[in-house]
């Protein structure tokens, strides 16, 4: 079975209702889990994302896989040769076929002067978790409690 070819194309304000779109597909399993109202993305407004798409150092991308719009990641430059992930997602049905690995490579590529990369998500999801320490993500020990349920864990790949 081939690889499906995966694509980033560099997301705009008339974009925001697709990625709010699947946002809420994509962290609405995560929210009803966790029940965290105040930070979920799946409880955002589309005004949130077209504020996020707007600021001058953030690039968002729409993740295409065999054509078919599948996920979003989003790029902050936080400050020369520095960048955080945010919003990194894919749509349910099309988790596990080895997209978001894809995804981060192609990152890579695009911002070829990053010397770190930084990202959160929630401890409690081993998958994610596994996943980034799979790319070279460590640890960097920073959390933050968000509820009884919820810890955000932090993330930091140095690259050489």
């Amino acid at each position: 079975m081939g690889i499906s070819t995966v694509t980033l194309s560099k997301a705009t304000v008339e974009d925001a209702a697709v990625i709010h779109d699947m946002q809420i597909q994509a962290f609405l399993p995560l929210l009803e889990k966790y029940q965290d109202y105040e930070t979920s993305p799946a409880n955002e407004t589309v005004e949130r994302v077209v504020e996020r798409i707007n600021q001058p150092t953030v690039d968002y991308y729409i993740i295409r896989y065999a054509g078919i719009a599948a996920g979003s990641i989003r790029v902050k430059k936080k400050e020369e040769h520095e960048y955080w992930l945010g919003q990194i997602f894919i749509l349910p049905e099309h988790q596990g076929q080895g997209i978001a690995q894809q995804v981060f490579a192609q990152i890579e590529q695009i911002y070829a002067d990053a010397t770190v990369w930084g990202l959160a998500t929630i401890m409690q999801e081993e998958r994610n978790c596994y996943l980034y320490e799979k790319l070279g993500y460590r640890r960097t020990g920073e959390m933050q409690v968000i509820n009884d349920r919820l810890t955000l864990c932090y993330y930091e790949k140095k690259v050489i």
